[in-house]
């Protein structure tokens, strides 16, 4: 072990251990390098619960920075990157994050089963600023304007009276 990654008692230092743990490993992605993420942040976790509903692309912005880094948003915005790709790069970084050493292949293979849209992938999935951003076609409500059916035939509630105009 350098003398440099040692404290002045002799003990080796947090930051020189965990750089060497983590790996630093990179990838290109779009024609940008980018850290392979070897660990999900802390702040992350608690901003996407709190951007979930958001729609704005600031807050994709943040979230990818937290994950990859500072501006590659626009950096692959710029490249040409499109809404399937980033779907799954997200989720194939969301994965790295928590540990799981997913290829990008199967991470495109999540994202095309459904995977990438809110279900768990290691840690959560992209949100729903996320998914607008990236042009995701919106998913349609199940309601249709039409009346509630009967959960049960044993309810307690009362039973159901038409009104008569």
């Amino acid at each position: 072990m350098s003398p440099a990654r040692r404290t002045a008692a002799g003990h080796e230092t947090w930051d020189a251990f965990w750089a060497e743990v983590s790996g630093g490993r990179t990838e290109v992605i779009r024609g940008v390098e980018v850290q392979v993420p070897s660990d999900m942040p802390l702040a992350m976790e608690k901003r996407i619960d709190e951007l979930r509903e958001s729609e704005a692309e600031e807050d994709v912005a943040e979230l990818v920075a937290l994950l990859f880094g500072a501006d590659i948003l626009a950096a692959w915005i710029d490249a040409g990157m499109g809404a399937l790709e980033f779907q799954t790069v997200l989720t194939w970084g969301m994965a790295q994050a928590g540990g799981r050493d997913l290829s990008f292949g199967e991470a495109l293979e999540l994202v095309r089963d459904g995977a990438g849209e809110g279900k768990r992938v290691g840690p959560k999935g992209p949100n729903r600023a996320t998914r607008r951003a990236t042009g995701a076609p919106a998913k349609r409500s199940a309601a249709g304007g039409g009346r509630s059916k009967q959960t049960s035939s044993a309810s307690t509630a009362s039973g159901r009276k038409t009104s008569r105009a």
